[in-house]
């Protein structure tokens, strides 16, 4: 079935490339297309994960910074050691990047994981019940479900962002999940994102794209 071009074989690697060789069945042609369809699928997920985690991390920084009366709350919060050591880095990168240290800066500068990491059951009592619930006023379930739920987004972000193979997922289910949380935290937030996605089309035409009947975009 030919070989990859050397080109991109030098570019991405035997050992990243051969994922998609297995997918294909050793198709090389068919490999090629799998890996950008691969990268257009990625991007088009960007945008919809860019507007859940900005409004999750500012809709549970708002609702903790309530509870705490202050928006540095993280310097008086039950914070456990792992949490703590993501805040010092990201006063640590505020440094580095020479701008002051303010709440906004290091709201911003805190990882997705962190976040999500929020909900875990160690932090049951002392955030959840009294204040980052409230920052899903479209939800009314439990607590471990929805941090299941978030937590499986913040891999698939992490795979993304780190340009690792999604094409094997049921990015349908993946997609809706993500606009299910993103309406817990704000419904209109989530219509208005979905009328700009690009998402459904360019999971349509991955059969398109395999085939060579259609070019990927990105």
């Amino acid at each position: 079935m030919g070989e990859l071009p050397a080109w991109m074989s030098g570019s991405f690697s035997e050992p990243r490339l051969d994922e998609y060789l297995r997918a294909a069945r050793g198709n090389t042609v068919r490999a090629a297309r799998l890996y950008w369809w691969n990268v257009e699928v990625s991007g088009a997920l960007f945008g919809p994960f860019h507007c859940l985690e900005v409004a999750l991390r500012n809709a549970v920084h708002r609702e903790l910074a309530g509870h705490h009366g202050r928006a540095d709350w993280w310097e008086v919060a039950p914070l456990s050691e792992s949490s703590r050591r993501k805040v010092e880095q990201a006063h640590a990168q505020c440094r580095r990047n020479r701008s002051a240290a303010t709440p906004d800066r290091v709201v911003a500068e805190l990882s997705f994981g962190f976040w999500a990491s929020l909900l875990t059951r160690g932090y049951d009592r002392t955030f959840w019940v009294p204040a980052v619930r409230k920052a899903f006023p479209g939800y009314s379930g439990r607590r471990d479900a929805l941090y299941d739920q978030l937590w499986s987004l913040v891999l698939l972000r992490n795979r993304i962002m780190h340009h690792e193979p999604v094409h094997a997922r049921d990015l349908a289910a993946d997609h809706e999940k993500l606009y299910r949380i993103m309406g817990y935290v704000n419904e209109v937030l989530a219509k208005e994102v979905r009328s700009m996605d690009r998402f459904p089309e360019v999971l349509a035409a991955k059969g398109a794209v395999l085939s060579g009947r259609h070019t990927p975009r990105f």
